[in-house]
């Protein structure tokens, strides 16, 4: 299994002839934060690898997450008259997201500055951006707490995150062009001002109500969802769309073009039938251990479409990481066991089930994104890490 190999060589191949294209029209990022991350680059060392950027970038996110979740593993800090995170963790994680969202806007910059482009970079880092996708939002929860934003709704919101990055790279499946989405640097923008602001005010404010008695996790929610639904899901269809009129996307039949939407519509259906109907309402006990999972299983699905448009290949119609998803789901929702005479699934067993397949899909997708970082370095002759090709002469960004 350790030498288990994830690329053919039709991937190999479709990554030899893979050149990077794409549009951004983002006002906030050409006009401020490309010129801003300009000047950042400049500080960086030439021999500093790009994905160590990218990394370093990621593990930020990853300790938001740990630190948050130290004071706050079940979203219910905020519930009382004083949030119980201390106030000094919002500055921290505001300066650490501002960093990685820095760090991963200058990757591409000191790729080019130290001659050293190429299709790994890029599918490394939009491969920790689908795992981020998860993590970011769960920062948020903290501020509002389960008694403004149940569960259940914070299940809804991520998988509007989930989609929002999805459909950028079901765009670029069909077109063969990355639109880079507006909503990204408005959305790292948003999030570092409200964790900034918690800091300054305490994150009590978010549970002040505004006029009429509207809740702020009620905007926040109503924000998220209707900025995918007008800056982007329409442009992105109309992109796919063009891409067919003027006949400059992949030319896909219809069902191969939708190909991609199979395990991601799966994924979501079968994750909102559990945490719908099961019996031990196990979201609401265990929502942060829930998302993690489900993050890490549409984390793995969309690295396969990345790598299936990046090599033009076929992607998948389904992931592997299902099969024990479904088999938990059914358990969990499905009372088998009291129909074959067995005493129902407790809430103690159901939450060893869960951590249980949380620690194998995340394993198993880190032995997936290992395999594949590996063997493009070793296709391409090349270290993830470290620079190992002369950059004398390399000049711009």
């Amino acid at each position: 299994m350790l030498g288990m190999k994830y690329l053919s060589e039709t991937h190999l191949k479709g990554f030899d002839r893979y050149k990077y294209n794409s549009i951004d029209t983002s006002f906030l990022s050409v006009y401020i934060m490309h010129p801003f991350w300009n000047e950042c680059v400049k500080i960086v060392p030439r021999w500093v690898a790009p994905n160590l950027l990218t990394f370093s970038g990621f593990l930020l996110t990853i300790l938001n997450f740990l630190i948050i979740g130290y004071f706050d593993w079940g979203f219910d800090a905020a519930n009382g008259d004083k949030n119980t995170v201390p106030r000094y963790i919002w500055l921290i994680a505001a300066i650490n997201i501002f960093v990685a969202y820095t760090l991963d806007g200058i990757d591409g910059k000191q790729a080019r500055r130290t001659g050293t482009s190429g299709p790994l970079g890029e599918l490394f880092d939009h491969g920790v951006d689908s795992y981020s996708s998860v993590l970011v939002p769960i920062y948020m929860f903290s501020l509002f707490g389960t008694l403004d934003l149940p569960p259940i709704r914070m299940f809804f919101v991520i998988w509007n995150v989930f989609l929002n990055f999805y459909l950028s790279h079901f765009e670029k499946y069909n077109t063969g062009v990355m639109f880079l989405p507006w909503g990204y640097d408005f959305t790292m923008w948003g999030v570092t001002l409200t964790l900034f602001a918690s800091w300054c005010f305490g994150p009590e404010i978010w549970r002040h109500r505004l006029p009429y008695g509207i809740v702020p996790a009620r905007v926040f929610e109503f924000i998220l969802i209707s900025s995918g639904l007008v800056t982007s899901h329409p442009i992105i269809i109309k992109n796919i769309y063009n891409s067919y009129r003027k006949r400059t996307g992949k030319m896909r039949p219809i069902l191969e073009a939708l190909r991609p939407l199979y395990p991601f519509g799966l994924l979501f259906v079968i994750t909102t039938l559990w945490v719908w109907y099961s019996r031990n309402q196990i979201l609401d006990l265990e929502p942060r251990i829930m998302f993690v999972l489900f993050g890490t299983i549409f984390s793995n699905i969309s690295c396969r479409l990345i790598v299936a448009q990046m090599s033009d290949t076929r992607t998948d119609a389904w992931n592997a990481l299902m099969w024990p998803l479904c088999f938990v789901a059914f358990m969990s929702c499905v009372p088998v066991d009291e129909l074959l005479g067995f005493a129902p699934i407790t809430v103690h067993t159901e939450r060893w089930m869960v951590y249980m397949l949380t620690t194998f899909a995340t394993f198993a997708h880190i032995h997936y994104g290992h395999g594949i970082v590996r063997e493009m370095c070793d296709h391409f002759n090349i270290k993830c890490f470290r620079i190992t090709k002369p950059i004398a002469g390399m000049d711009g960004v």
